[in-house]
């Protein structure tokens, strides 16, 4: 790792601010074990992601400038959440493909930012943590993460490090759980059936924990999961790496 330490903004996301603020910490541990210097911006707002796949393109970037106006200052952006983090590394720049004032800005945010676990593995070098959680792991992959990220390798690398912890393989970890954001609103029976799909998957496991690193995902699977009995605790992976599983009950629990 660097000897000089980075400075790091923090983007929180809505979702973990709202209902799992011990994600932020856990993210914030997880940073500064990696040599960061960390930072959460005050004036973030949401990321603009639910407006832009939407196709509202104009609240998008009504709600994407003043997150490109408090965060360029750093020299990397991250976020625990694939999905946010896919938003400004990946949408951001076409999203002001047309306005000279914040184009450039948007590229050069877009080139900072990262989801948490892979800034971790792939930017800081991280190979293992100090965390015990005892059980057996099932790991989803969410779509944003995955697919416009490339995280995939770096939560199991990580997470193959903590003590007790075995990690399954689910049958299928790349399906979508049915959240997709306004997907779950505009299509609430294929969204249902889909996440009927995983629940099902994840029991096959025997895992006793579900870990993934988008809160939609989890509060979505956590949610079906409680609602038909499922005695599986749900967690984001970083409360996990981070050794904070004391701190608050799993995801549903509360």
């Amino acid at each position: 790792m660097s000897p000089t330490k980075p400075r790091v903004a923090l983007f929180v996301t809505c979702l973990v601010d709202l209902y799992r603020p011990t994600v932020g910490f856990a993210a914030i541990r997880l940073l500064e074990q990696a040599g960061c210097t960390v930072e959460v911006p005050r004036l973030q707002t949401c990321c603009g992601q639910p407006a832009y796949n939407s196709g509202d393109r104009a609240t998008a970037r009504d709600l994407a400038r003043p997150v490109i106006d408090a965060f360029l200052g750093y020299d990397y952006t991250v976020a625990p959440s694939g999905s946010c983090a896919g938003m400004i590394a990946r949408h951001y720049p076409a999203l002001f493909d047309d306005d000279p004032n914040y184009r450039g800005r948007a590229e050069a945010l877009a080139a900072r930012t990262h989801e948490l676990v892979s800034f971790l593995a792939d930017m800081r070098g991280m190979t293992g943590v100090r965390a015990r959680y005892e059980g057996v792991a099932a790991y989803h992959d969410s779509c944003a993460g995955l697919r416009e990220l490339g995280v995939r390798a770096q939560p199991r690398q990580l997470l193959g490090t903590v003590e007790g912890l075995t990690v399954k393989e689910l049958a299928d970890p790349e399906l979508c759980c049915g959240f997709g954001g306004t997907f779950c609103v505009k299509y609430p029976e294929i969204s249902t059936r889909m996440v009927a799909d995983k629940a099902r998957d994840v029991e096959a496991t025997g895992a006793d924990t579900l870990l993934a690193g988008d809160m939609g995902c989890l509060l979505n699977m956590a949610g079906r999961l409680k609602r038909q009995g499922s005695a599986v605790r749900v967690r984001h992976v970083a409360e996990v790496l981070a050794d904070m599983t004391q701190a608050v009950p799993p995801i549903g629990d509360a």
